[in-house]
């Protein structure tokens, strides 16, 4: 009996107070009720015009007194985690609740994730003041949380397949820096032994440039590459913090945007995407090849779905170019840890035949195939 009321319960959700042939809550079940209001609160926006009339048929309803910061708050008590993040998205997405965005309390409210990363950086545009700081604290949040997920395995990606007899790239006797190791650690002198006890070790960074490989990561911002693009800022500020690499950043869309001095900062980074507009690949990489220096030790990451906005032909041409030099050209249609790619395969294939590396990867899976290449 128990199971078969539970079931009516969730019917007489789903269908909502409306439905004709209203399914009745068990009495003194205010729960229930506090649910169908939050559901009715979001979902009855299905209605569209309709909906003030359906309320007045069923006189006594009443319009909600539901505003969004209680609503925020209710969902959180009624429902699980998983249940709430879904209807925050159906709210922002779906329905364009986009005071979610506009008022500070609403904001202070939301769970901060990747999805709300997302429509943030859709949305950003229309905020200023504390509500666009709010969102910048959010930015900063999920970015770290994902920058920490990646980092770590992406350094021992790196560092274990280029040096597996050593414990670091840089860490050696010709490069030890004996006055900083000296100065830094005499906080450490043990007077009873007369002795520097060595917490740290330094190493100059006199060989670095030798060995340094250029990095360019060119990624395009529209619309439908924003997994991409979140996930690109956040492996350019980790490359830009290795010492192996010299790590540019470029965004384009029909412009190009030179983002390298932002390239060690994810949060500046996606805080100056513009997402939308058209798409000039071809431009961008033209671009691109003005910043090659040493080709043989430069890699063009082109993060795109390779739909070209402008000419198919100056495309490949620029393409060849850089091939052409001794640089390497990875194209990547899709770059975050689901890897679905939706692109032109005609031009992927014109691409790849000319000898570009060309494959949707996880940020994993670029950096070790970074690593083959240093």
């Amino acid at each position: 009996m128990a199971d078969e009321q539970e079931i009516l319960n969730r019917w007489r959700l789903v269908l909502g107070r409306y439905a004709a042939g209203q399914i009745p809550f068990p009495e003194g079940n205010g729960k229930l009720m506090e649910m169908e209001e939050v559901l009715d609160y979001l979902y009855s926006r299905e209605y569209g015009d309709d909906q003030e009339i359906r309320r007045e048929r069923r006189g006594g309803s009443g319009d909600s007194q539901l505003t969004v910061p209680r609503w925020l708050t209710k969902i959180k008590t009624l429902f699980p985690q998983n249940t709430v993040e879904i209807m925050e998205r159906h709210a922002l997405e779906k329905y364009e609740m986009t005071e979610l965005l506009t008022d500070p309390e609403v904001l202070r409210k939301l769970e901060p994730n990747k999805e709300l990363l997302k429509t943030i950086m859709q949305l950003k545009h229309m905020m200023k003041g504390e509500v666009l700081e709010l969102a910048r604290q959010v930015v900063r949040k999920v970015a770290d949380e994902l920058t920490k997920k990646l980092e770590q395995e992406m350094k021992k990606t790196l560092f274990g397949r280029l040096n597996r007899n050593m414990s670091s790239p840089v860490k050696s006797m010709r490069n030890l820096d004996m006055k900083k190791t000296i100065r830094r650690n005499l906080k450490n002198y043990d007077t009873e032994t007369k002795q520097i006890l060595l917490k740290q070790v330094y190493f100059s960074s006199r060989m670095k440039k030798f060995n340094q490989w250029r990095v360019i990561i060119c990624v395009d911002e529209s619309g439908s590459m924003l997994d991409s693009v979140i996930h690109s800022a956040v492996m350019a500020g980790i490359f830009a913090r290795l010492p192996m690499l010299d790590t540019r950043l470029v965004i384009f869309d029909t412009n190009v945007v030179d983002l390298s001095g932002y390239a060690s900062d994810p949060v500046e980074t996606l805080m100056s995407i513009q997402l939308g507009g058209g798409t000039n690949i071809a431009g961008a990489l033209a671009y691109c090849e003005q910043l090659i220096e040493m080709p043989h030790r430069t890699m063009v990451v082109l993060v795109t779905d390779l739909y070209e906005g402008g000419s198919y032909h100056h495309l490949y041409q620029v393409s060849s170019n850089i091939i052409e030099s001794g640089a390497k050209l990875i194209v990547l249609p899709a770059l975050d840890h689901d890897a679905v790619p939706n692109y032109d395969k005609k031009a992927a294939s014109v691409l790849a035949d000319m000898g570009a590396s060309v494959g949707a990867m996880t940020p994993e899976e670029l950096s070790g195939f970074i690593a083959k290449i240093l």
